[in-house]
């Protein structure tokens, strides 16, 4: 790419007050906003309003990324874009290749899921080094059927090596009642936690030994290093952070949540 590199600003949202993604972007060196506390599609979106004409004010960005809770509906988001007006937008869904289709035929998340295809201009069918061929090849077809007229890319880690199509002309915003009512709940972490322990919460949030996790997260320093934790739909990551970890967090998002049992398991150090 021989261009001159084009200004972006990332808006992040996260659901529950203490905010995890902001931090891993600037760890990147990305510039970013952080929306926390709230649901940008429901709660916060006058806020969300607000905050983009700001930016577009203040930093005069060529690009605006907008990287919302896991939780908020593409409609919403949408929605409240066009009432900053500030132009067109271009919606890139990312898809779980592994359990989508068990996901979707389970009908656990309905309408949820129905918004965030529908709405979706490219779709990166993501994990596929991980799903077996026939996973992947159900999920296209489901999305497919759904929405027509997304753009597919198979991917790893949500890589690209290609430049994304631009913004569609027109849009219909297909809209409908989809927000996730999950409980969210922060947790503080200790200055340096015992990484097998860390390990072991979030094994054990993933089975569900706390009510039915949909994400947990947490940045921590533990006694490897600075690393961060995740947490989605049965499935953890454990990951080196890229620098130290000053104020360790940890977020579970879901239903059912015993809170009281996951402080006393995070204190246990």
């Amino acid at each position: 790419m021989t261009g001159k590199p084009e200004k972006t600003v990332v808006l992040v949202n996260d659901f529950a007050k203490a905010g995890i993604d902001g931090e891993i972007f600037s760890a990147g060196g990305i510039e970013s906003v952080e929306l926390p506390s709230g649901c940008i599609c429901c709660t916060l979106k006058l806020d969300l309003v607000t905050t983009i004409q700001n930016i577009v004010a203040q930093f005069s960005p060529e690009h605006l990324l907008i990287e919302p809770s896991g939780v908020a509906s593409p409609s919403g988001v949408l929605e409240a874009i066009e009432s900053a007006g500030t132009g067109s937008a271009s919606v890139i869904g990312i898809v779980d290749s592994t359990e989508f289709a068990e996901l979707y035929e389970l009908e656990m998340y309905g309408s949820f899921f129905e918004d965030q295809i529908v709405n979706s201009d490219v779709i990166l069918v993501n994990k596929t080094d991980l799903a077996d061929q026939s996973a992947i090849d159900a999920a296209e077809r489901l999305i497919s059927t759904v929405n027509p007229r997304a753009i597919l890319f198979r991917t790893v880690n949500a890589k690209i090596d290609m430049p994304l199509p631009d913004a569609p002309l027109q849009r219909m915003i297909v809209a409908g009642n989809s927000h996730l009512h999950f409980e969210t709940y922060s947790f503080p972490l200790a200055d340096k936690m015992e990484f097998a322990l860390m390990q072991q919460i979030f094994d054990d949030l993933s089975r569900g030994e706390f009510g039915r996790v949909a994400r947990a997260k947490a940045l921590v320093s533990t006694t490897n290093g600075p690393y961060r934790f995740d947490s989605a739909f049965g499935k953890t990551d454990a990951i080196r952070f890229d620098k130290d970890v000053t104020a360790g967090r940890l977020v579970v998002i879901g239903e059912n949540l015993d809170d009281a049992g996951i402080g006393r398991a995070v204190r246990l150090t």
